[in-house]
């Protein structure tokens, strides 16, 4: 059973809404390496149900910069290994399922508060033949801009008849604006950016949370996996033996964290309890063999893990197109 409840700091989102956002650190390069868009989606079946890999775009990312100090010089040993240096291109994916009566997103990608190579999530769905509009339902892993930030652009909602579903300790810890107060950068910042952004969904009363574990749609579950925020949770779809876990801000630097998944960044706001997280997702999906999405990997962001003697090997999801001519 859900357990659902509109929020009581309505108010406060709204006075944040009306002092528009400021920006905060972007952290990216300012070339393009192209000079045309990608393809920006990428299907497949998770048991019966259409499940689609959706792209925001890619930045050039000083990831390294932003990795926990006591571990930089590891992580940039470990993505010379790889023949990756900085800045990487780090992608922001999305995901879209599909049910019988739900048309539903993970994560909403960034708007336009992170730069204009990023922002292409209604472009890479309307390419996948669903409008924003036809979206029922939005499934929030946590809110960070590159997260929340296109559900809205311009002020306006993107996605108007979508109902949002977060973690109500999420939502609680982001409108929180004294809290918020109390934080180093670039945690304060983000602050600032939830009103515009969930702002108008609270205000149209399109804001469901939950609480712990529970069951959202048959065969869409929620997993607490706190750390990288107090409410980053997974969400769990399962059907006909098959099983794919949204894992959110799992990753930041995957050239260097499945090697060592003790590697944190500065974005994760308990660092300790971020990296517990991941090494435990990591032999959990090591060790039952099912697939997982990550926002963060390279595109289309969804693989298996193996565990190696020392860290984790990312396997990448076949690319597959054998769908019959029409």
């Amino acid at each position: 059973m859900v357990k659902y409840g509109f929020l009581p700091l309505l108010t406060a989102l709204v006075a944040v809404t009306s002092a528009g956002a400021e920006p905060v650190d972007r952290p990216f390069s300012e070339e393009s390496k192209l000079d045309h868009s990608q393809a920006g989606f990428y299907r497949l079946k998770i048991g019966k149900i259409d499940v689609t890999s959706l792209s925001d775009g890619t930045g050039g990312f000083f990831v390294l910069n932003k990795l926990a100090k006591p571990k930089r010089a590891e992580a940039e040993k470990l993505m010379a290994k790889s023949w990756v240096k900085q800045p990487v291109d780090a992608s922001v994916n999305a995901f879209l399922i599909k049910l019988s009566s739900h048309i539903i997103l993970v994560d909403a990608g960034s708007g336009d508060l992170l730069g204009p190579k990023l922002a292409k999530l209604p472009e890479s769905l309307r390419a996948a033949g669903v409008k924003p509009e036809d979206v029922t339902d939005i499934l929030v892993t946590h809110i960070h801009p590159d997260h929340t930030g296109g559900l809205t652009i311009g002020g306006k909602m993107v996605f108007p008849n979508a109902t949002v579903h977060v973690n109500k300790r999420e939502l609680d810890f982001w409108t929180d604006r004294a809290t918020g107060e109390n934080y180093p950068e670039p945690t304060k910042g983000f602050y600032k950016q939830v009103g515009p952004t969930v702002g108008p969904y609270v205000t149209a009363d399109h804001v469901k949370t939950f609480e712990g574990a529970t069951e959202l749609f048959p065969g869409i579950r929620t997993l607490p996996a706190y750390g990288h925020t107090p409410g980053h949770t997974y969400y769990v779809l399962d059907d006909g033996g098959e099983k794919l876990v949204f894992m959110g801000d799992t990753i930041h630097a995957p050239d260097a964290q499945f090697d060592d998944p003790e590697i944190t960044i500065e974005f994760d706001i308990d660092q300790k309890q971020a990296a517990a997280t991941r090494k435990k997702a990591f032999a959990d999906a090591a060790r039952n063999g099912y697939s997982v999405a990550l926002d963060h990997m390279y595109f289309p962001g969804i693989g298996r893990l193996r565990k190696e003697s020392v860290g984790y090997r990312w396997l990448a999801i076949p690319y597959v197109n054998d769908a019959k001519k029409r």
